[in-house]
């Protein structure tokens, strides 16, 4: 029986590229927000490219055949509702997809804050010619929240650099081969106090909700640096920036936010200390052709039978290494 793919798009014109190749193997029928309830009725897998999209919750009811959704994201907190959980239909996700980049963006936010760029930016708009010293990274502590696969790039990367890096999980270790020492992200008051940086690169789930919150900036070194390229509700924004304007913590480079876009008067934006960027850590160029190509590959497995990869753990709320492994 042939078999039907439909792709969720944000609108006509927002298709992802490469899909024809499956055509010849299975129908593929592109879909809005408003149109998938009827799309979702004939469909036996579903390709979730608009992965911010509320649309799949609303468009549940009538899905009565589907077995797949792969979604076009490495976080799929947006997408785990109650009934697809507790459904047997498989999701997936972009693993792997976004890792380098977001490694990538980590080192060049704490090379940043190091050389201190922001601050002669700052002089030069003044006009200013100020010496001054800047800091070195090679042995400087870091603690990246999140053994996943960003976090494991992130861990290589800044290991490469110099960097003594040190990780948090679910799970401890003493040698795990890329961040050596893993410790218990549910006890980071107990971790964060040694560190200049504070990466938070975990998925978002129920355990990671609001787990840098005034305790764990109150513990952290002063004038330390936190970078969050996971998800937004993952960090206390009143907390960051009540410790921001105490002085304690040094500064935050924030690439995801509670609310996106962020609000034009939200104070953020004219808190001295604080770097935002608009959920671009992994966003490099091709990024788009990159999950595509993702898709056509994940889709010639199901439609072969073969074991699909980058399974979520649909309790846990994210992928482990293994597709189907625990983390």
């Amino acid at each position: 029986m042939r078999r039907t793919i439909a792709v969720l798009c944000r609108d006509d014109h927002d298709r992802p590229p490469g899909l024809e190749e499956l055509t010849d193997r299975a129908d593929v029928i592109y879909a809005t927000a408003d149109t998938l309830p009827e799309a979702i009725e004939t469909a036996d897998a579903l390709f979730v490219w608009d992965f911010f999209s509320p649309a799949v919750r609303i468009a549940w009811p009538r899905a009565r055949r589907l077995e797949w959704i792969h979604v076009a994201s490495a976080g799929v907190d947006a997408l785990l509702f109650d009934d697809l959980v507790g459904s047997e239909v498989l999701v997936s996700n972009a693993r792997g997809v976004f890792d380098q980049p977001i490694a990538e963006y980590v080192l060049a936010a704490i090379l940043a804050q190091a050389k201190q760029l922001y601050r002669s930016r700052d002089l030069q708009q003044a006009h200013r010619w100020q010496h001054r010293e800047t800091r070195s990274i090679a042995g400087m502590p870091v603690l990246v929240i999140g053994t996943g696969g960003i976090g494991r790039a992130i861990a290589r990367l800044l290991r490469a650099a110099g960097m003594q890096v040190t990780g948090a999980g679910r799970r401890t270790a003493t040698d795990d081969p890329d961040f050596g020492t893993v410790v218990d992200s549910a006890r980071l008051v107990d971790h964060v106090g040694t560190v200049d940086h504070l990466v938070m690169a975990a998925p978002l789930t129920a355990q990671t909700t609001g787990m840098i919150n005034a305790d764990v900036l109150a513990a952290m070194r002063p004038g330390a640096h936190l970078i969050n390229v996971g998800r937004g509700p993952s960090v206390d924004e009143d907390a960051v920036l009540q410790s921001l304007r105490s002085g304690h913590l040094g500064a935050a480079s924030l690439d995801v936010f509670v609310d996106e876009p962020l609000a034009d008067d939200h104070p953020f934006w004219d808190e001295p200390g604080m770097h935002i960027s608009p959920h671009l850590s992994g966003d490099t160029e091709g990024w788009l052709d990159r999950l595509a190509t993702q898709f056509v590959e994940q889709a010639d497995r199901w439609l072969d039978g073969r074991e699909l990869i980058n399974i979520v753990d649909k309790q846990r709320g994210y992928a482990a290494p293994t597709g189907r492994g625990q983390q």
